[in-house]
């Protein structure tokens, strides 16, 4: 292998002659070994960055301030990031000191070492696209990593969105399969009154519909950035129009709509549209962690619990019980909403830690994001295509426990008073004597057609007042 030598103020580095990235993406490099997740690992992090270093060379050549022939080299350079190419490249950990200095430096030297190669120049020679006056000109870390931060958010939320979405289809589509499996409701863990197993599912079809809807109000906050505003908010270095026009291309070139931040002063150290966002993927996760727990006890037995659905057999459950399958989707997703809800007090801690006019714990925001909507979807997908879709019912099980169970006597509440049905049920529990025996045959309060009338499946998931 050949190398090469760069040099900045700090002194020089040997780097492979293959590496498109350059001295001070190797000082990052060599500097922090934290996580060991480079930001190659989300490609849409890579993409974002050549749009935002594309659109900034255009705005700088049609202000006059960058030459065209360089600018458009760059442009032709940040394609390629875009088409998803040299993700190879970027290899600085997620966590990083600097407030993201050498993540954007990764994405300057890269640029720049492929525009010097489509002039026809070798990797290296600075003097003609350098990354820091070319590539980074009119720019700073402080404006381009949020930036590319907040779009590759957008970008990265579709794919949860889609996956979110199709297990609220999943959730109905069991909820209409269940709709006429008839089952006790609970509360506080005791009997309640009757419902349908379609009905459990269908509601937490709803939820996970309400959640999509939340991520969507909350990433529109993500549009609106500091593009321009350089190292403090007040533009130093960048071209008059620069900010606007800056904005204005990156709208273009993504087909969104990207909104220049009233006082970029205030934009360049808020981070409060990480918080909100941060939120809601811990709200999901609490929503779907209770789903998960609801489903583990359902499926609890099959012989000594609930037993009222069975989920998908994945995997032998113990090492030495032979024949015991667990229900490793629920509690694998269960682990993933634990990981993102502590996710989420790092977000927290990282935004209240800025001071003055930056905040320069960015990076590990990045990483707690990055981490916490990946995972989810994961856990997303196979709780929908390894658990959920191939779920059955236990449905004359559960029809069982609901006809011997005294939690039906509050269907007759209207009917025979609260203080009556009380001792009806009292007396079924200490004599274990069924209600139909006691209110039909022995007390005679109701005949049996009443009976059947009240009981019958439509009037026990969808009650009818009497009085």
């Amino acid at each position: 292998m050949t190398y090469r030598t760069e040099k900045d103020f700090l002194g020089e580095k040997q780097l492979p002659d293959n590496a498109y990235y350059g001295v001070q993406t190797l000082r990052g490099k060599e500097n922090f070994h934290i996580t060991g997740i480079p930001m190659s690992t989300e490609p849409t992090f890579v993409k974002a960055f050549g749009y935002v270093k594309k659109a900034a060379a255009l705005a700088n050549r049609d202000l006059g301030v960058l030459d065209p022939t360089v600018a458009n080299a760059i442009a032709s350079a940040c394609d390629r990031l875009i088409a998803g190419e040299m993700a190879d490249q970027f290899v600085t950990d997620f966590i990083q000191g600097g407030a993201g200095t050498s993540t954007n430096m990764n994405a300057n030297e890269v640029i720049a070492n492929l525009a010097l190669e489509l002039l026809g120049y070798k990797k290296g020679e600075y003097q003609y696209v350098n990354p820091n006056d070319h590539v980074n000109f009119g720019q700073s870390t402080n404006d381009v990593y949020p930036t590319a931060f907040r779009l590759a958010l957008i970008m990265r939320l579709e794919s949860y969105m889609d996956a979110l979405g199709r297990l609220q289809a999943a959730f109905f589509a069991k909820g209409r399969e269940f709709d006429r499996v008839l089952k006790m409701g609970r509360t506080h863990l005791q009997d309640a009154v009757p419902m349908s197993l379609g009905q459990e599912f269908h509601g937490w079809g709803t939820t996970m519909g309400e959640e999509v809807q939340r991520i969507a109000e909350v990433r529109q906050f993500l549009h609106e950035i500091n593009l321009g505003a350089t190292a403090i908010g007040t533009t130093v270095t960048a071209a008059p129009g620069y900010p606007q026009l800056a904005t204005q291309y990156l709208s273009e070139l993504t087909g969104l709509t990207f909104i220049l931040a009233g006082d970029l002063i205030e934009a360049t150290s808020d981070t409060g549209a990480y918080v909100l966002l941060s939120g809601v993927l811990k709200r999901t996760s609490a929503k779907l962690t209770k789903i998960c727990n609801d489903i583990r006890l359902l499926a609890s037995g099959p012989r000594c619990g609930f037993n009222e659905i069975n989920l998908p057999q994945m995997q032998p459950g113990s090492s030495i019980m032979p024949g015991k399958v667990n229900p490793v989707i629920p509690e694998v997703v269960n682990q993933t909403g634990f990981l993102v809800i502590g996710l989420d007090l790092t977000v927290t801690l990282a935004a209240s830690a800025g001071q003055l006019q930056l905040n320069v714990m960015e990076p590990v925001i990045t990483f707690a994001l990055f981490t916490s909507i990946a995972t989810m979807e994961n856990a997303v997908n196979s709780l929908n295509v390894n658990c959920i879709q191939g779920i059955t019912a236990n449905a004359e099980h559960t029809k069982d426990m609901v006809l011997n169970s005294l939690g039906i006597i509050t269907v007759l509440k209207p009917t025979l008073g609260y203080k009556q049905c009380a001792e009806i049920a009292r007396e079924g529990y200490e004599s274990g004597k069924s209600l139909h025996q006691i209110v039909v045959i022995e007390r005679q309060l109701m005949t049996q057609q009443h009976w059947d009338e009240v009981f019958s499946f439509e009037n026990l998931i969808s009650p009818k007042f009497e009085q």
